[in-house]
């Protein structure tokens, strides 16, 4: 688990709610399920709108990152590199042909596949960025729906505020029902602006970042496949691959 993300969304709650005590609010004032209702059914709404089942579905699944991140072992692939590395230096590029079943992940068993065959390496390096590009693209309009939900929640927040005002100047003759629509309208824009900034965004920024890593990690085993092709030196080939370790 994610401890950081955890401790990083208590404390930003904890000093709104530290903030609302400290000037003598009551802190029941900040719950009003309208308002949650609005601003989350609304900021939903929209983001369905906009997403394709799939981008969306997917989007959802990996919010699970935050708390969950992604395995990312770059080390235990250079290792892995190397090995292949060593052993084609010693009995050629075939042998590698053994070490396919055991590669569980299938961007790298399709590069070594390509290496097997004994594709060009610039010719194996343009297929597999294909690959990677195309990867990138799918998984980031995927992350960019939490990035969407920060962009429509404030607006919906704000939408919610106006609504509570029309209530209440629909009972400007009943003084009973004016604190609860005032509530509403400024409970709204809390909410909306608060989950943009302390869920949406921070959530979408963590899951680029995550999606940043495991694109350079594919571009780490390009470059660690080519340099095999190539016949490079298993050193020059490390130092290479060291690089991109964080």
């Amino acid at each position: 688990m994610d401890k950081i993300s955890f401790a990083g969304l208590v404390l930003g709650l904890v000093a709104i709610i530290g903030g609302q005590v400290m000037e003598g609010g009551n802190v029941g004032s900040l719950v009003q399920p309208t308002a949650l209702l609005i601003v989350l059914g609304g900021t939903l709404g929209a983001v369905f709108l906009q997403s394709p089942y799939h981008i969306l579905w997917r989007g959802l699944k990996m919010a699970r990152w935050v708390w969950m991140p992604p395995v990312i072992e770059q080390q235990v692939i250079i290792d892995q590199i190397l090995k292949w590395s060593q052993v084609s230096r010693r009995e050629g590029l075939l042998v590698l042909e053994n070490h396919i079943p055991a590669v569980k992940d299938e961007f790298t068993r399709k590069g070594l596949q390509l290496l097997v065959d004994g594709a060009d390496p610039e010719r194996m390096r343009e297929l597999l960025e294909v690959d990677i590009n195309t990867f990138e693209d799918e998984w980031r309009q995927s992350a960019k729906i939490w990035e969407a939900a920060g962009g429509y929640s404030p607006t919906i927040g704000i939408l919610g505020a106006v609504m509570g005002l029309i209530h209440v100047m629909e009972n400007l003759s009943d003084p009973t029902k004016l604190g609860a629509g005032i509530a509403v309208a400024f409970v709204a824009t809390i909410y909306g602006v608060g989950l943009a900034n302390l869920v949406y965004l921070p959530i979408a920024g963590k899951l680029k970042y995550y999606l940043s890593r495991m694109v350079a990690t594919r571009e780490m085993v390009i470059d660690g496949l080519v340099g095999i092709a190539q016949g490079d030196n298993p050193r020059i080939i490390e130092g290479r691959l060291r690089g991109y370790l964080l």
